[in-house]
């Protein structure tokens, strides 16, 4: 390069520059993209959406018939999972799929092919308290949200005594499911409260949330409840509240109605009768005329 002509000129400063311009390194100036962060940990939940539904070397605990069986979860959201097991199982046996803490929730064999099963969620939400508590709050949900529900009986008849056991409601379900907000990472995604105890809940969730953020669960305008995220799979979240759940806030939110035409996730198999009620559920009628025949008893 000719020093003295760069100084004295002769010599244009766009022909033969003094310094080459180097390659930039990192993040550009137009944006953001092209900053590489290490990631010091592995991923807790899959976030690509499209693979979210699919995974992969999850394991989980299945119970039938009193006895523990690990199964691999091949599909898990929208209501159902699709599980890999030797365990010979027959169309609508019961099973409990244990997901983690808080994460256990009834399920229905709704098909069997070839070493996979596919399950069906129980749809109403759990609630995880002594039988007589659940009926209590129950009468007090029923009357604050659907008071316009009369008994299907006549007025003339009273409801016979219940005794509202815990094999009782098992065998006649609730079909209430309670939803709510969840405001985490700056956003607010709406949730499925699958089962919800005094220590913590399970939640369905199709946006991701990262394991060990601290959200709040949100039931009404008057109900929340901060929480820490203890497992995510797929769509399903262990929620672990930091101070004890009252059952009957309950009664502040409102419930919805299980439908009658649930549709079955794509991994589900639609051609099969997953899309039938098999769960014995309970009008809200019917439900309301045993609970006042319960608390009458």
């Amino acid at each position: 390069m000719n020093i003295r002509a760069k100084i004295y000129g002769g010599v244009q400063a766009t022909e033969e520059p003094l310094l080459k311009p180097k390659r930039p390194k990192g993040a550009k100036a137009d944006t953001l993209n092209s900053v590489t962060v290490r990631r010091e940990t592995s991923r807790a939940t899959n976030a690509r959406s499209e693979d979210r539904h699919r995974l992969n070397d999850e394991h989980a605990r299945l119970t039938f018939a009193g006895t523990d069986y690990e199964v691999e979860l091949i599909n898990l959201s929208g209501g159902g999972a699709m599980i890999g097991t030797g365990l010979q199982l027959m169309l609508w046996d019961r099973v409990n799929l244990h997901l983690g803490n808080h994460g256990d929730i009834e399920c229905a064999v709704c098909w069997v092919r070839d070493g996979k099963i596919g399950l069906e969620f129980a749809h109403e939400t759990r609630l995880d308290w002594p039988s007589d508590q659940v009926a209590t709050v129950l009468r007090h949900v029923i009357e604050r949200t659907f008071p316009h529900i009369s008994f299907e009986a006549s007025e003339e008849t009273p409801p016979p005594p219940v005794q509202w056991t815990d094999e009782h409601r098992d065998a006649r379900r609730h079909p209430l499911i309670w939803n709510g907000v969840l405001h985490h990472d700056y956003q607010s995604s709406d949730v499925r409260i699958r089962n919800i105890s005094e220590s913590g809940a399970m939640i369905e969730l199709s946006a991701n949330i990262r394991v060990g953020s601290e959200p709040l669960l949100e039931f009404s305008e008057t109900v929340s409840m901060s929480a820490t995220v203890e497992w995510a799979v797929g769509d399903q979240v262990g929620l672990r509240f930091h101070v004890p759940f009252e059952m009957e806030m309950l009664s502040e939110s409102r419930p919805t109605v299980a439908a009658t035409n649930w549709v079955p996730p794509a991994y589900l198999d639609p051609d099969s009768k997953a899309g039938e009620d098999h769960w014995k559920r309970l009008s809200i009628s019917q439900l309301r005329q045993e609970l006042e025949g319960f608390m009458k008893h």
